[in-house]
């Protein structure tokens, strides 16, 4: 249990993807205007994440080390492509929605940085608990960022009205830009507090 919860805590906080090691920028600048879909791509992310580990971290003793990316790109579109077809067939809104940065997520380096940080030198189980951890504290952050540009860009959370009829919605939050200014301010604040507690050491 020691070691899952230091996983965690690492993926999550400490070395979060996003925040600290300024990994999956691309998704995090295009899908954050809206909760939900925001939430969507989070979750397929942290799947495709904690299957693909645990998958290359299964075979990894039959991989020949001059192909295993190549073998690793695979089972990451594998997993991609099932995402994909799930949401195509139960949300086509959603799908629709999120038009080519599904497929994208094959490209995203947070998959393929812990397949081949993590799983490729550690068992099945804590490789699916380090994808999905990891897949978790992009997913939170993304959340954060979707929430604070989905609320004063339309004036809404998750489609449902919150602000006032006489706000007025600030129409750079609906364009990508605004995700550089908030992720910005996100990393800025969490990279002060690391250093300031390095230095209370």
């Amino acid at each position: 249990m020691g070691d899952l919860s230091n996983i965690a805590k690492k993926n999550i906080l400490k070395e979060n993807q996003i925040l600290i090691q300024v990994l999956g920028i691309c998704s995090t600048l295009a899908v954050t205007n809206n909760l939900r879909n925001t939430l969507i791509m989070g979750v397929g992310v942290t799947l495709v994440t904690a299957l693909s580990s645990m998958t290359v971290s299964l075979i990894k003793d039959y991989i020949p080390r001059t192909i295993r990316m190549m073998v690793e790109t695979l089972i990451i579109a594998f997993y991609v492509i099932i995402v994909d077809i799930i949401l195509r067939a139960y949300l086509p809104e959603v799908s629709k929605a999120l038009g080519p940065y599904v497929g994208l997520i094959i490209t995203n380096c947070i998959i393929m940085g812990r397949a081949e940080a993590f799983a490729q030198a550690n068992k099945p189980i804590l490789s699916f608990w380090d994808g999905f951890t990891a897949g978790l504290g992009y997913t939170l952050v993304l959340l954060i960022v979707a929430f604070i540009r989905e609320l004063l860009g339309f004036g809404t959370v998750f489609d449902i009205r919150i602000m006032p009829s006489s706000f007025t919605p600030w129409t750079i939050m609906v364009m990508a830009p605004s995700a550089f200014f908030v992720v910005a301010i996100l990393i800025w604040i969490v990279k002060s507090k690391v250093i300031k507690g390095s230095e209370k050491k």
